[in-house]
């Protein structure tokens, strides 16, 4: 066993005798904190914490790749979380959230790129 997985499983047991019987479902559930299917999900708010932030940053600045990529994923995993056993509520929630921002930031980049073909080109002689 190695020494990440003595320290988790310490915590974690560490942890359980104080668990409220109220949250006892949640602790036990198979896609609960004692699983990687609770911390993936958990961390991964943090690419939508990001893509909120970028909200702010200039459309000019925006990575169209990235987004879309990042939307695809969203989508992709969004799906998949509803066909896995068991399924997995966080997973699906935090995807749906990484697509929805970064389709908005595709949104935003694209109606940047169109302003500016949309713009006519001043000459000197419409001056």
């Amino acid at each position: 066993m190695k020494i990440a997985s003595r320290v988790y499983t310490l915590m974690i047991n560490s942890v359980d005798p104080h668990v409220p019987n109220k949250l006892r479902p949640l602790w036990n559930h198979a896609a609960g904190p004692k699983t990687v299917f609770f911390w993936s999900p958990l961390f991964k708010w943090g690419l939508v914490l990001a893509g909120l932030k970028d909200l702010s940053r200039p459309a000019d600045q925006l990575s169209i790749g990235q987004s879309a990529s990042l939307a695809a994923t969203g989508i992709i995993w969004s799906r998949y979380s509803l066909v896995i056993i068991p399924k997995n509520y966080g997973l699906f929630s935090v995807n749906v959230f990484v697509a929805l921002t970064q389709v908005l930031q595709l949104y935003r980049a694209y109606a940047f790129q169109k302003s500016i073909t949309d713009k006519p080109i001043e000459t000197s002689e419409s001056k």
